[in-house]
């Protein structure tokens, strides 16, 4: 028997060499971690190498096992205990359920813990973990949430007007207790809030980003566009797609009789993967926004929270994702507004806008990736080519011998040029790498560093923990 065959279709799961009866907390944090997430198998008796090397008396072993999981869990979850035989040796199967009153309590030293699982490692739940799992456990959503925001304080104009523009009618106070935007006294759930012309969720941003290459480290000019956006989750969505049709261009061909146009990306995948960004992120993650960042070759979309399944997108077959919603109110409002529908089916329309067009080849196939805290929508630049990068290195190439050129005649010293040749072409370069480069002290190197600065002629950019220099 292989080890695929033991652990089944989870996508969890833990090896032990032996079940450790006085050091419980050693493999019941990955039941903890298990139930609180997608659930998993923990195996007794394979050691880390996947050698078999058996539990002796496997029949006391399951009797440990399931009395420390009542006595030691809290709440108890459900699990499934199974005895094998490899090789003439037993080893124990421990099949964890994912639960559905979380959070799951591995219960010791008087203390009550919880764990979640990081990669491969059963890990102490953060309190933004926790958070998660008690709205889970309760059945409530960060959405439905009553906040302290009243809702005579703020305007709703874009929510108003988008939904007069899909249904001719205008939003009554009756309206919004019915979508979930109030409660009863008036006051705004967390989705409410979120539709606020002035949205007050300070992570409710957009951050867009036309970058200069293939990659965020061009070197001479890293940005060509950018914007930050807050407010309403509608005007997000007009101006994060207002952002990518101004960052992206269409080729056309005039054929006998029509005209056929060769777009860099659909515009309805663009709408699809912002709408997905904006709606099934996880609005628990204080210190994160949804992105859009534009590179000459791709275009991806990225919203903090990966599935709300924890399964993995990479994983699923994309024609047929269920719909599992992280926040059902703004979703069931999205979906009022037609900017999307309950099937669940937007993935499937970023495929199909793709597939329909005259340049779509195999190769640019949307891309889509997760992992437990973030979602990617990669979408391929349909127009792009190799010829078009060679071009554009061309004219780079052109500007950093202009640059170099008048380095060279402005009368400064060999080693000063030989900083900022290695400036102009590594500009995140590290001090101590860069004196190493150009055969001089660290505090050469940063007397003239200190100099060009002084002389402002190179810059320091994003702060000195991670910053690196740029020529002026």
């Amino acid at each position: 028997m292989k080890l695929e065959q033991l652990i089944g279709e989870a996508t969890e799961y833990d090896k032990k060499a032996m079940l450790e009866i006085k050091k419980p907390k050693s493999w019941l944090k990955s039941v903890s971690a298990f139930a609180n997430g997608v659930g998993g198998v923990l195996i007794f008796g394979i050691a880390d190498n996947d050698s078999v090397v058996g539990v002796d008396d496997a029949k006391k072993a399951m009797e440990v096992i399931s009395e420390q999981i009542k006595t030691k869990m809290d709440p108890i979850p459900e699990v499934l205990l199974k005895a094998h035989e490899i090789d003439g040796k037993k080893i124990i199967t421990l099949e964890v359920y994912r639960g559905g009153e979380t959070p799951y309590y591995y219960v010791g030293e008087g203390n009550y813990t919880a764990f979640v699982r990081i990669g491969n490692e059963s890990v102490i739940a953060a309190a933004m973990d926790l958070k998660r799992l008690v709205l889970r456990g309760k059945n409530r959503t960060y959405d439905s949430l009553v906040t302290d925001y009243n809702f005579d304080d703020y305007s709703f104009s874009k929510l108003k007007a988008a939904y007069y523009k899909q249904t001719k009618k205008s939003m009554e106070i009756k309206d919004f207790e019915s979508f979930g935007i109030i409660d009863r006294n008036g006051m705004l759930t967390n989705a409410g809030a979120l539709f606020a012309d002035e949205s007050p969720v300070y992570c409710s941003r957009l951050f867009c980003t036309r970058w200069n290459g293939i990659d965020k480290a061009s070197g001479v000019i890293d940005a060509l566009d950018d914007e930050e956006y807050t407010g309403s989750l509608i005007l997000l969505l007009e101006e994060g797609m207002n952002f990518a049709r101004r960052n992206s261009k269409k080729m056309w061909k005039k054929e006998s009789d029509r005209r056929v146009e060769y777009p860099e990306y659909p515009e309805r995948s663009i709408f699809e993967g912002l709408v997905n960004g904006l709606v099934h992120r996880d609005y628990l993650d204080m210190g994160s926004e949804v992105h859009i960042d534009i590179f000459d070759d791709r275009l991806e979309i990225y919203s903090p929270g990966g599935m709300y399944d924890g399964t993995l997108i990479q994983d699923r077959d994309i024609g047929n994702v269920p719909s599992k919603r992280r926040n059902p109110v703004v979703a069931d409002i999205f979906s009022r507004l037609d900017y999307m529908e309950r099937r669940g089916s937007g993935f499937k329309k970023i495929m199909q806008a793709y597939e329909v067009e005259p340049n779509y080849t195999e190769d640019k196939k949307p891309v889509f990736y997760s992992n437990a805290t973030e979602f990617r929508v990669i979408l391929k630049n349909l127009n792009f080519k190799n010829e078009v990068l060679n071009e554009k290195n061309e004219v780079l190439n052109e500007v950093l011998n202009e640059v170099l050129n008048e380095v060279l005649n402005s009368g400064r010293t060999e080693m000063e040029i030989k900083v900022i040749k290695k400036i102009l072409y590594s500009p995140r370069i590290k001090q101590k790498e860069l004196a190493e480069d150009v055969g001089a002290s660290v505090s050469t190197v940063q007397r003239i560093i200190k100099k060009l600065v002084k002389e402002e002629k190179i810059v320091r950019m994003n702060g000195k923990r991670n910053g690196y220099w740029k020529v002026l």
